[in-house]
């Protein structure tokens, strides 16, 4: 019973942290399914070449919000030990090392865009593709800028203000999609284009609004002395280097398996390429669900480290995993429910709908793997032990997932639910080894 009342603490205050952070991730989940349904209705090659470039953009800012989560256990130590003029010396050497994080990213995808073609694309796809892609490539720097705040927000346990940034921003873009999209109310007819100019104004906003938050609001005024006398400086660089560099190459390789998977699909044909986009929408809405629960444990275990309360790590990860584990019971009972008609929700093509039923037993399949990696990576990356999960996550996607996807799509001629047969393997060995590398760590403390 003692060991029960333990876990309701910590279920409520996982919730509590959580619940804000899922919510401004579903937010852009939803502004996802809005972008798709209208994209979808407008036209299936214009969705086709959303599937392709949000693909590979996904890959970059998920890699770039995984490097920025160096930051989080490094200002929640802060936060717990009351250093606030530290904290606002940290984020401003988070705010320098992004910019040049983004700049670099941005390089990356534009000499991509250079060599476009050399990914054998349908060739009908390419005027779509490349004015969507330059506007997500502009996008990439303020994008950066953005997860500096929010991170250093989740860190001080602030998890309400980025939720409110962001689903402003996302209602902005919804608008900005219906209007551009369809071309109301006086707007020009810009079709998949105009989804990514509203896009693009979107997150610009974002930055914008917390900018002006962290200079005027009274939460953050503690922090704004260190902010502005701290110096940018090698201490705080590598350190944030060397606790986001694992995270965003670990999140990176994770995300650059379904990704380059997309250009498995796009071998296969349009149909292949809408269909990995309906499906990759679906599937993210566990993923965020999941994450949201994740990055309070992660708040919550940086905390308890700071204090050397290595039991209280134990018990805030598990009640986390508990949470977690009932979210994809959830989710997999959902896409059960739904499986054959939620293709309809994005697009009216029949041959799509049905290519979507097909793939989702891979998704039903990796759920419980998905949410079990997911929260072990935010654990230890709340102990700050981040270097295992990056090498392992190496192994799991690109030594498993990308090999088994070829070899059951083409080898063995299965198609396109073959490209999706390596990710519950590779998903679930990922997260049975993170819980190993836990345990082992915090067991013995």
């Amino acid at each position: 019973m003692i060991q029960l009342s333990a876990y309701k603490e910590h279920y409520k205050e996982t919730i509590r942290l959580g619940v804000p952070i899922m919510l401004g991730q579903l937010g852009i989940i939803i502004v996802g399914f809005a972008d798709n349904i209208m994209v979808g209705h407008h036209s299936t090659p214009e969705l086709a070449a959303a599937s392709f470039v949000n693909n590979f953009f996904n890959l970059i800012f998920i890699a770039g919000m995984g490097f920025s989560y160096g930051l989080t256990p490094i200002i929640g130590g802060l936060y717990a030990q009351k250093e606030y003029a530290r904290a606002g010396e940290v984020l401003k050497n988070s705010l320098f090392i992004n910019f040049i994080v983004g700049i670099l990213l941005s390089i990356c995808m534009l000499i991509l865009l250079f060599n476009i073609r050399i990914l054998q694309q349908p060739e009908e796809l390419l005027p779509y593709i490349i004015p969507y892609y330059i506007l997500q490539l502009f996008s990439v720097i303020f994008a950066m800028l953005f997860n500096s705040f929010k991170q250093f927000s989740d860190g001080t346990t602030d998890t309400l203000t980025p939720m409110w940034v962001m689903l402003s921003a996302n209602v902005f873009n919804i608008i900005g999609n219906y209007l551009l999209i369809y071309g109301k109310f006086g707007c020009p007819e810009l079709g998949l284009t105009g989804a990514g100019i509203s896009t693009l104004s979107s997150r610009i906003l974002t930055l914008i609004i917390f900018c002006f938050l962290f200079l005027r609001h009274s939460r953050y005024r503690v922090y704004l002395e260190g902010f502005k006398k701290g110096t940018i400086n090698m201490l705080n660089l590598g350190n944030l280097m060397r606790l986001g560099l694992p995270v965003g190459f670990q999140m990176g390789v994770e995300t650059g398996s379904f990704s380059l998977s997309v250009i498995m699909m796009g071998w296969i044909g349009s149909t292949a390429l809408a269909a990995h986009q309906v499906v990759g929408v679906i599937t993210t809405i566990g993923f965020m669900i999941y994450y949201g629960i994740a990055a309070a444990v992660t708040i919550r275990v940086s905390a308890f480290k700071g204090w050397k309360d290595w039991l209280n790590v134990r018990r805030a990860s598990f009640a986390g995993l508990h949470l977690i584990m009932a979210a994809a019971l959830l989710v997999v009972l959902l896409i059960l429910s739904f499986r054959t008609t939620m293709g309809y929700l994005i697009t009216p093509e029949k041959e799509v709908v049905e290519l979507v039923a097909l793939l989702a037993w891979s998704v039903i399949l990796y759920q419980f793997g998905d949410g079990l990696q997911i929260l072990f990576a935010n654990a230890l990356r709340g102990i700050s032990d981040v270097k295992y999960m990056a090498y392992m996550a190496f192994l799991c996607h690109f030594g498993l997932a990308l090999p088994i996807g070829y070899l059951c799509g083409f080898t063995l001629g299965w198609g396109s639910i073959g490209v999706w047969c390596g990710f519950p393997v590779s998903l679930t060995t990922l997260g049975i080894l993170l819980w190993r590398r836990f345990n082992k760590l915090t067991t013995t403390k």
